[in-house]
């Protein structure tokens, strides 16, 4: 109890002293992990619509597949990235290895297949019944799946908010391709690794303490533009 005292006394000491190091941890946290579920949405949100407008029985491997991804460990989409990025692999040319680009790519990984199962599944709940009231009023295909999209937002955005919770928290995959160097692509959730390796619980505990107060802030606010949208 203790240490759980100190570590909070110690965060709320780092924040109020806006420590430098402390900021660009936080920072590079925020970055990576928003333009990760940004690209993750980009991708996931039509590619879920597009699945969940189609028959089940017409989609069930590829529902099946999303799913598996849905739950892959962070480890193993951390090493196939790493193996992609490394100088052997396709992509080792472009030298992002071990640099925030990695971390965004590996945290995309992650992020997309979970935005796109779940909207897929919100979308199937009520989209064809939308689908087809649009084209019954004489909506074409893409202003019928835009309708579709509109009207099933609070489950996208639920989706969206599942997406981030998932990299925001991430640590195995981005050590991994990231590399966990200091001012470079140290995060917030790889700083408590190595605090905690160090036996520096004090700091692990501030950090994973303002890891949270981060986390239920966007969170926070994603989930009241959520019930916004149902109180419409």
């Amino acid at each position: 109890m203790l240490r759980l005292y100190e570590g909070i006394i110690e965060a709320f000491r780092l924040i109020l002293a806006f420590d430098p190091a402390l900021l660009e941890i936080v920072l590079l946290s925020l970055r990576v992990s928003v333009i990760a579920i940004f690209i993750s949405t980009l991708l996931g949100v039509p590619l879920g619509t597009l699945l969940g407008l189609k028959p089940e029985k017409r989609t069930r491997l590829i529902n099946k597949i999303i799913f598996t991804f849905m739950g892959m460990p962070p480890v193993v989409a951390g090493l196939i990235i790493y193996l992609i990025l490394s100088r052997q692999g396709p992509l080792g040319v472009l030298g992002l290895l071990y640099t925030p680009s990695a971390m965004i790519i590996a945290q995309v990984f992650l992020a997309t297949p979970i935005v796109t199962g779940l909207t897929m599944v919100g979308i199937r709940a009520k989209g064809s019944e939308i689908e087809e009231l649009a084209r019954s009023l004489g909506a074409g295909s893409a202003l019928a799946a835009w309708t579709v999209v509109k009207e099933s937002r609070i489950a996208i955005l639920g989706a969206i908010i599942t997406g981030f919770s998932r990299v925001v928290a991430e640590v195995g995959a981005v050590m991994i391709v990231g590399g966990n160097i200091a001012g470079r692509t140290r995060v917030m959730t790889t700083a408590i690794v190595l605090e905690t390796r160090k036996g520096n619980f004090e700091l692990a505990i501030g950090l994973g303490i303002i890891l949270l107060l981060v986390s239920f802030i966007i969170n926070s606010i994603l989930y009241n533009i959520q019930r916004g949208g149902k109180a419409n």
